[in-house]
Formats: C-alpha cells, structure tokens, sequence
C-alpha cells in the first residue's frame, strides 16, 4: 500500500467513524457532562472528565462503525448513506469489525481505572451500542433505545464518581431518553421516504402527521424533568436560566421544523448540540456562584 492509498484509508476510516461530523459525539457528551457535574457538585476532577470525553468519543466512534455494518445492505439505497464507506466498498465488513473491535477495547481500557460499578455498567453500554442498530428493524421508536444507549454515560458518571448510581441519575437518563426521541425523530424525518420503501422503523414514521407535535412534546417532557432535577437539588436561577434559554431553543426547532422540510430538519438536528450546551452552561454557573458565595 503506497502513502496515498494509505491516506485514502485514513479517510475512510475517519468517514465510517464520523469523525467528519462530531454532533453524534457533542450529542453523547453533554448528557454525560451534566451527569458529571450533578455526581461531583461541581467540582469535577478533570481526569474523570478527561476519560469520560475521550470514551465518549471512542464508544460513539465505535457505534457508528456498528450501525454501518448492520446496515450495510440498506444504506446503498437511501440517498443520504449511500455513500457511506462499507455501502461503496472503500471498507470491507473484516477491517469495519476489527476497527469496532479495536475502539471499544480503548474505550473498556478506560473504564478499567474505575470502579467494578463502572466496568460492569460498561458491557451493559456496549450491548446497548451494537444492539441499537437491529432496532431499527422491530421497534416502532428505535429512536428511544437511542435515547438510552447515547445517555448511558449518565449512570456510569454517577457511578465512577460516587460508586452507586442515586435515583435522579435515572430522572436525568429519562429526560436524556425524551431529548433523543426529539432530535433524532428530526433526523428520521431527513429519510422517511427512504426507511418507508426498505422497511426501517423509525419514530417519524410512527408519528405520521403528529411528528413534530411529539417532537414538541418530547421536549416539553425533557425539559421538565431537568426542572424538576433542579427542583429536587435547590438550584437557584442560574441553572433555570441555562433551561430557559433552551426552551427559547426549542421554539427556534418548531419554527424550523414546522413545514418539514429536509433540510430545515436535519438543520433542527444539528443545532440540538446548543440546547444540550446551555443546559451544561447552566449547571457550570450554578454550581460556580453556589461555591464562590
């Protein structure tokens, strides 16, 4: 292999892992950062944080490459994916498991400087990831398997951190589980045309003509229980404040969703990535002026 079928290696590797779009991975983190900074009070050690942003992106990373392979012979005839490197060829179903394989042994290489809570909790977070993709096939809301395998590092946070997983970890995982039905319910509505002629299941077909009701809803659902985590700790107006902003988010997503249009809803899903950013926001100055009074 010369340096540049080397290098077009890399890059089709990078592609399968979507590291060329890192939204999947923003959308995995910050539930987990929020996890991070409820469990430690606001004051995290920032190797903790280190090792959970970097297993994050490993484990997304290593999700991705799963998807693919699982739907390998569906993603060739939706417009979107049909470009994806194991549906062009450019990576062959061995090399796509040896990289998957290769990922999650990092990201279990991680977990290990943790307690036996955690590296237990972490097989249950690697079934979640290599399962989610066969959902698709016979669930009519995959899109809540999502929900709970992206926010899976909520318990595991909770748990490296303190050893014991308390309830408001699973209310935060239940709010992260409505915020995934949400965004990705906004993805499924980019391919519904496709998923309908191949025979995928998804959240915006279940939905029908009440999709973005349900998405709006499922929002509302998120971001009151986030209310009443507040609530149940004592946060002040600075937490209420990140959760405003990102109710004022939320009314930006239905004005962009409203008439359905792909592009303004897999534009609505991207921007996702802000509101999970003022929710953290909030937390960060929270729990600031809760320690600097």
């Amino acid at each position: 292999m010369n340096t540049q079928q080397f290098i077009k290696k890399l890059d089709a590797y990078e592609r399968l892992m979507r590291l060329d779009k890192p939204i999947g991975i923003l959308l995995l983190l910050w539930p987990t950062l929020w996890a991070l900074w409820i469990a430690c009070r606001g004051k995290p050690d920032w190797i903790v944080v280190l090792i959970f942003v970097t297993g994050t992106a490993l484990m997304r990373s290593a999700g991705c490459v799963m998807n693919d392979i699982a739907d390998r012979k569906y993603d060739g005839l939706v417009e979107r994916t049909k470009n994806r490197p194991l549906a062009t060829g450019e990576v062959s179903v061995k090399e796509a498991y040896l990289l998957a394989a290769g990922l999650s042994l990092l990201a279990f290489c991680l977990v290990l400087l943790f307690n036996k809570t955690t590296v237990l909790l972490s097989f249950a977070a690697l079934f979640l990831a290599a399962s989610y993709p066969f959902t698709k096939r016979f669930f009519a809301i995959p899109q809540a398997y999502l929900g709970i395998a992206f926010g899976f590092g909520i318990p595991m946070a909770f748990a490296a951190v303190n050893d014991y997983i308390p309830p408001i970890a699973w209310i935060l995982l239940l709010a992260n589980v409505f915020w995934a039905i949400a965004y990705d319910t906004e993805y499924a509505m980019v391919d519904r045309d496709d998923d309908l002629k191949i025979g995928i299941k998804s959240s915006a077909i279940f939905f029908g003509k009440f999709d973005v009701i349900a998405v709006m809803l499922c929002y509302a659902l998120m971001l009151s229980l986030l209310a009443y985590i507040g609530q149940s700790l004592g946060y002040s107006q600075y937490y209420y404040f990140g959760l405003l902003l990102a109710l004022g988010l939320v009314v930006v997503q239905y004005q962009t969703i409203k008439n359905r249009l792909k592009q303004n809803c897999f534009k609505a899903f991207l921007h996702n990535n802000w509101i999970g950013l003022s929710i953290f926001a909030g937390l960060v100055v929270e729990y600031y002026f809760k320690y600097s009074s």
